[in-house]
């Protein structure tokens, strides 16, 4: 009777942990992502023209896959020119947003969203939303933007 046990209770277990396991492990990587992404976003407020060149490179390679869906007859030439503007409608949104204000919400999506678990990203991203609500408070205020607390919540 001891031994059925056994042999149940230890599969079992085992799944349950392996599936914590997957769980802690899919849960970190995510957190990962996202502080990479936030830290993206804080180095691009420090350096404009980093973001300018990123985006511009994006902005190449959305072009670069319409020509040759162009060049293969997939979409008709109305269907190009209309994506095209699309695409750098949204270069130029792209360049217009804040980017420190994508840094504090990808650093607080870190600390809302991806923990539990206490993960290094959380910690970090813990330590960098302070500085990063700073940030963006100044860049709002010199906009000549009023600004209260609980706005950058």
């Amino acid at each position: 009777m001891k031994n059925k046990w056994v042999k149940i209770a230890v599969p079992i277990f085992a799944t349950v942990l392996l599936m914590y396991a997957m769980v802690y492990i899919d849960v970190t990587l995510r957190a990962r992502s996202a502080y990479l992404e936030a830290e993206k976003y804080s180095y691009w407020h420090g350096h404009p023209e980093a973001k300018k060149q990123a985006l511009q490179e994006k902005l190449n390679v959305e072009i670069k896959k319409l020509d040759v869906k162009l060049a293969k007859k997939k979409i008709s030439k109305e269907d190009y020119d209309r994506e095209t503007e699309v695409a750098k409608f949204n270069h130029g949104r792209e360049l217009e947003e804040s980017s420190i204000k994508y840094a504090y919400v990808w650093y607080q999506t870190v600390i809302e969203l991806f923990s539990p678990p206490e993960s290094k990203w959380v910690k970090l991203s813990r330590q960098k939303l302070p500085a990063a609500k700073t940030l963006w408070r100044k860049e709002l205020e010199s906009k000549g933007i009023k600004v209260e607390d609980y706005m950058l919540e």
